[in-house]
């Protein structure tokens, strides 16, 4: 498989991947190309690999969790703060707005819980191959999701509570 065809099967898997460990298009496409340029870099070793997209995704997850990690000139995000919106009773637009809480309360995870969840529920990863893509041990990558989780239910249900004495 030449790199061209990979991207042209492949492109528009990776693009939804993406959005869901960064949450944001603008940034998922800012990870793809740059995943995408690294791979063509590496190209014969990619190809070379038994699942090659396998092989990128992990590159992804990686450059996904070291983007933040430099000092904090490296890279300046800018976004818009999120108006809090009041729900309107019986409002078809409310699975909307819950699918907007929950990427809110995605965005703050933990790169590491967040990359976690996204490939235990998203790409329906066994906790050995969790782990192993983030590189670290089967307890740790459960540790991650276990805490994901939970942060995820606290907050639902917080806004649950906060809610319902409006």
């Amino acid at each position: 498989m030449t790199y061209e065809d990979f991207v042209g099967t492949r492109l528009q898997a990776l693009m939804r991947y993406a959005v869901m460990l960064t949450g944001d298009p603008h940034l998922a496409q800012d990870l793809v190309q740059e995943t995408m340029v690294r791979a063509q870099l590496k190209w014969r070793r990619v190809a070379r690999a038994d699942a090659p997209e396998s092989y990128v995704k992990r590159m992804m997850v990686n450059l996904y969790l070291d983007w933040r990690r430099g000092s904090w000139f490296q890279r300046v995000f800018l976004r818009a703060d999120v108006a809090e919106a009041r729900p309107v009773p019986n409002d078809h637009a409310e699975d909307g707005a819950d699918r907007d809480q929950m990427w809110r309360a995605l965005a703050r995870l933990p790169r590491q819980q967040r990359a976690a969840l996204v490939l235990r529920y998203y790409e329906d990863l066994a906790d050995v191959q969790v782990a192993d893509i983030l590189g670290c041990t089967v307890g740790t990558a459960r540790g991650y999701i276990s805490r994901a989780l939970a942060t995820l239910r606290a907050e639902v249900a917080e806004e649950l509570i906060t809610g319902v004495n409006r």
